[in-house]
């Protein structure tokens, strides 16, 4: 894998998952997130694209929707203020993270 392609590959998931924090916020609070949450989002799909990229190279491409679902699976648990909605959030947040992943990766 190309540093190019692991660049682009995080760039996109960084913009879905600002985006996604963006539209959670607007839907909850009618405010835009704070900025720091938006810099913890890239840095959340740096983790992300790191470990896409050890799936897609190294142990295969089927399953990629199981492997994000259960990271979602985490994300949610371990959040703090864990209602239904946030967790449906995270766990799209990762599968839709997935998906793109597998587009750009696989």
């Amino acid at each position: 894998m190309t540093l190019g392609r692991l660049v682009l590959a995080w760039l996109v998931v960084a913009a879905w998952f600002v985006g996604a924090a963006m539209v959670h916020a607007r839907l909850l609070t009618s405010q835009q997130p704070p900025l720091r949450i938006l810099g913890w989002r890239a840095g959340e799909a740096l983790v992300v694209t790191l470990i896409a990229s050890l799936w897609f190279d190294s142990l295969g491409h089927g399953g990629w929707w199981l492997l994000f679902l259960l990271i979602g699976a985490v994300a949610a648990i371990a959040s703090q203020p864990a209602t239904l909605v946030t967790a449906c959030v995270d766990l799209a947040r990762y599968v839709g993270a997935g998906a793109l992943l597998a587009w750009r990766l696989g």
